[in-house]
C-alpha cells in the first residue's frame, strides 16, 4: 500500500524569502527534494483571506505581487505553474456538504504561495491550486475542513499551509532580527506542543494568555489549522521542519506530516532582509 502524500505548514515570513538563501529557504528546498513527486499542490495561504470558501480553477493562475515597497527584482519574479481544474473540482467534492466555489478569474498565486514554492519546486513544474481562507468562520471550521481534505493525500496531492504561527507586525523590532520576544517564544512553544502531540486541540490556543499578542489577526495562524486537521484525521502529530524568529514578533516555525526523511531541521544562522525592506504588512 502506498503511503499518503506528506503535508506541510510553512512559516513564510517576508516576501523577500523568494529571493533569499537562508536556513528557512534551504529547509523548504530540502523538503521539495525529499517529497515523493506530487500530482499537484493545494495551498492554503494567509493572503487569500476573504468572506467565502473558494478554490482557484483557472488553467494558468497569475503570479500576484500583493505587496509594495520591495525591490523591483521581486516584482519581476514570475511563478508559471499551471492550475488544475480537476483538482479544484475534487476539493469541492471531497469536503461536501461544505460549499466551495470555483474561482476561474479573480485570484491566482499570491506571495504566500509562490515565495515558498519557488524553493520547494523551483521549476514550477507541479500544478498548483489555492484554497481561500473564509474569514467569517471560526477556527473549528478550518480544522474540520483540513481533516476533510485528508483523502486528497491518498490521491497524490500535497496539501500545504502557508502563514506564520506568531505574526505581530506592529511589534516588529529590527534590533531583534533573528530573535523572538518572550511572549512570541511562549506561544510558539505552546503551538509546537499541540501540533506534535494533539493537533486536534489547536483551536484551544485561543484561550492562551499570549494569543492576543501573538495572533492579533487570525489570517496567518489559520493555515496551520489545515495541517492540524490532517494530523487529527491521521491520528498523528506533526514534526518540526525548521524553527526560528524574525524581528522579535514573527515565528518562522514550519511543520511536516508524514515521511519527509531528508528534510530535517536546519540550524544555520538566518539571513535578515536588506535595510529598508518593509515587513510583511506591505500587502495590506
Amino acid at each position: 500500500m502506498t503511503a499518503p502524500m506528506p503535508a506541510a505548514f510553512i512559516g513564510h515570513g517576508s516576501p523577500m524569502n523568494a529571493l533569499e538563501a537562508n536556513r528557512y529557504t534551504t529547509s523548504w528546498h530540502a523538503l521539495g527534494s525529499a517529497l515523493p513527486r506530487p500530482r499537484a499542490v493545494l495551498v492554503i495561504s494567509a493572503h487569500w483571506y476573504i468572506h467565502a470558501t473558494a478554490v482557484t480553477a483557472m488553467p494558468r493562475p497569475r503570479t500576484i505581487h500583493d505587496f509594495y515597497g520591495f525591490p523591483q527584482e521581486l516584482f519581476g519574479l514570475d511563478y508559471p505553474a499551471t492550475g488544475d481544474r480537476e483538482l479544484a473540482e475534487e476539493v469541492a467534492d471531497v469536503v461536501s456538504p461544505t460549499w466551495v466555489g470555483l474561482d476561474e478569474d479573480s485570484w491566482g498565486l499570491d506571495h504566500g504561495t509562490w515565495s515558498v514554492l519557488a524553493h520547494v519546486f523551483p521549476e514550477a513544474d507541479v500544478p498548483v491550486v489555492q484554497l481561500s481562507i473564509n474569514a467569517l468562520k471560526p477556527l473549528e471550521y478550518h480544522l474540520a475542513l483540513g481533516a476533510a481534505l485528508a483523502p486528497l493525500r491518498e490521491r497524490g496531492v500535497l496539501v500545504l499551509g502557508s502563514g506564520n504561527v506568531v505574526h505581530n507586525l506592529a511589534g516588529m523590532d529590527p534590533r531583534h532580527a533573528d530573535d523572538g520576544f518572550d511572549w512570541a517564544q511562549r506561544f510558539d512553544d505552546a503551538a509546537r506542543e499541540t501540533m506534535t502531540g494533539s493537533p486536534d486541540a489547536l483551536p484551544r490556543l485561543q484561550g492562551d494568555a499570549d494569543w492576543g499578542t501573538a495572533v492579533p489577526t487570525p489570517d496567518h495562524f489559520i493555515p496551520l489549522l489545515y495541517l492540524a486537521g490532517l494530523g487529527a484525521a491521521a491520528g498523528q502529530g506533526a514534526e518540526v521542519l525548521v524553527d526560528g524568529y524574525a524581528y522579535g514578533s514573527l515565528s518562522m516555525t514550519s511543520y511536516t506530516l508524514g515521511d519527509t526523511a531528508g528534510a530535517g531541521p536546519s540550524t544555520d544562522a538566518g539571513v535578515a532582509p536588506p535595510p529598508g525592506v518593509p515587513g510583511d504588512d506591505s500587502n495590506m
